[in-house]
């Protein structure tokens, strides 16, 4: 059995694939979690992230201590249902700020795996972005 890689992160699925959100404390990787959710996301994970190689990808679960769990600051741990295992298909850094309006295609390598990569920070605007990122792709 391939042994899980455990890393400080959130993960929802959207139409099946998942979006893992990366960044320091406080950098909104739940509140964007959560904003996702609100526009028909599943949570995977929050917080703690499992992570390894299966078939062509990089699958993503949740530990089982908080699976179906997520933490909105201010009002508590909230009951989700939960996700997962789900292939991810987008990484979201919030800790790196975007300087381009228009930037260009970027990766981030993750278990030697090269994935979309978009950069923070959060806002409320980036989980409308993202949703239809992951629903139609870019235009090159």
């Amino acid at each position: 059995m391939i042994r899980p890689v455990n890393i400080h992160g959130s993960c929802v699925a959207l139409g099946g694939r998942g979006v893992l959100i990366l960044g320091p404390s406080g950098a909104g990787k739940s509140s964007l979690a959560l904003d996702l959710m609100a526009m028909g996301a599943g949570l995977v994970s929050d917080d703690r992230t499992l992570l390894w190689q299966g078939g062509d990808g990089i699958l993503a679960d949740a530990p089982d201590r908080l699976r179906g769990r997520i933490e909105a600051r201010g009002v508590g741990i909230l009951a989700a249902d939960p996700l997962g295992p789900v292939a991810v298909a987008l990484v979201v850094d919030l800790g790196t700020p975007e300087d381009s309006r228009l930037p260009p295609a970027r990766e981030y390598l993750l278990l030697d795996r090269p994935l979309p990569l978009v950069l923070g920070p959060y806002s409320f605007h980036l989980a409308p972005r993202l949703r239809q990122l992951i629903a139609k792709g870019r235009v090159h």
